[in-house]
């Protein structure tokens, strides 16, 4: 009797299965599919509360490239629009009942109207930035979203993975714990786009058919990363002015931005963003220096100098690489089971980041004439 009463208090408790999202994703992409093992594709089958049931290209060649890159290919139905095939193209997957949301990786100009293909199907988006090509589209879609009122409708989340660094998350709690008031701030990234760089060597970024070529692409990452900083001071950037220039003829329609910004306290900073200079320290640095102290951000190290007494101490934190797409992948997981979307992905904040980036480039093109943010809206 003992044995048994024993042996019956030691029984495992039987495991509770919690339904997990049927999720598809859309777009067969370099930031799809990366073999680092960090991007949509790895970032979606390391959710435990998201299941892969479908992936979309616009080619057939490679959607199927895409679903045999995934753990279990035969899991994982595959949809496309050329060639033309009965029952397998972006319609008849948003179709299906099993998904319930759709991660869109596509290029930046056929976005929007995916996003609002998929949303007026019921299905919750995940959409990659910048949220649109341009201001007059991206409030277009987020007008239209708007009407369709809060009560039933599926969730729309923008993906911008630089708000989900770690190293970046650090360095906003930083610049609270040093406190103070904002003196002056900088962004500054130097980079070269060589002609055998996988992105640039999409066809879609090659011959862009959207404003700023690769400072719309990259650029909103940076500008994102700079908000995020000054807003844990207590800023945003509220006026700019901007030089643009084309360095390499191969990188249209301009690829350097150099600018002056000042926030709605009147502190002035810099933003420098470059993808044609060659012979420059290409480290990406954001830098919010206080009253009390400074912190300068970088993707993989962090560095405080604080008030200390009389005198000041300085502090280093070094991070390993993460671009930070599987945390924000599974922060639209948790808003699907929640209803409601991370504050970070929300489309206001996203066409924020646009704004900024767009005006810079209205600026250069006007001879560095004043911008004032929001102006327009």
């Amino acid at each position: 009797m003992f044995k048994t009463t024993l042996h019956s208090q030691h029984k495992e408790t039987p495991k509770i299965q919690i339904p997990r999202a049927g999720i598809a994703l859309l777009g067969a992409g370099i930031f799809a599919l990366q073999g680092n093992k960090t991007e949509h594709l790895p970032a979606i089958e390391a959710s435990p509360a998201l299941s892969l049931k479908a992936v979309y290209s616009r080619s057939q060649q490679s959607a199927q490239a895409l679903a045999a890159a995934s753990t279990d290919p035969s899991a994982v139905a595959v949809y496309f629009d050329l060639p033309a095939v009965a029952g397998q193209s972006l319609d008849d997957l948003l179709r299906r009942d099993d998904i319930v949301a759709v991660d869109i990786a596509l290029p930046i100009v056929h976005q929007p109207a995916v996003v609002e293909k998929a949303l007026m199907a019921g299905k919750h988006v995940l959409s990659e930035k910048p949220v649109a090509a341009d201001m007059e589209r991206a409030e277009t879609l987020l007008a239209w979203y708007a009407g369709l009122g809060a009560a039933g409708r599926p969730l729309w989340a923008v993906a911008e993975n630089f708000r989900f660094m770690e190293s970046l998350r650090y360095a906003t709690a930083q610049v609270h714990e040093i406190g103070g008031a904002l003196v002056t701030f900088r962004l500054q990234k130097y980079g070269f786009i060589r002609s055998d760089n996988k992105y640039f060597n999409t066809e879609w970024r090659k011959n862009p058919q959207y404003q700023g070529g690769f400072l719309l692409d990259g650029g909103v990452h940076f500008i994102a990363g700079l908000r995020v900083l000054l807003a844990a001071a207590g800023q945003d950037i509220e006026q700019i002015a901007a030089f643009t220039g084309l360095l390499d003829a191969r990188l249209i329609p301009v690829d350097t931005i150099h600018a002056v910004a000042r926030t709605r306290d009147g502190k002035s900073g810099t933003i420098a963003i470059s993808f044609g200079t060659e012979f420059k320290d290409d480290r990406l640095e954001v830098e919010v220096a206080t009253t009390n102290g400074a912190v300068l951000w970088r993707p993989t190290d962090v560095t405080t100098v604080a008030r200390s007494g009389d005198g000041k101490a300085e502090t280093k934190r070094e991070f390993a690489w993460d671009s930070g797409v599987k945390a924000e992948v599974a922060a639209f997981a948790h808003a699907i089971e929640a209803g409601e979307v991370d504050a970070r992905q929300t489309p206001s904040e996203a066409l924020k980041d646009l704004e900024i980036l767009q005006l810079l480039l209205e600026s250069g093109a006007s001879g560095a004439a004043v911008k004032a943010i929001g102006a327009t809206r």
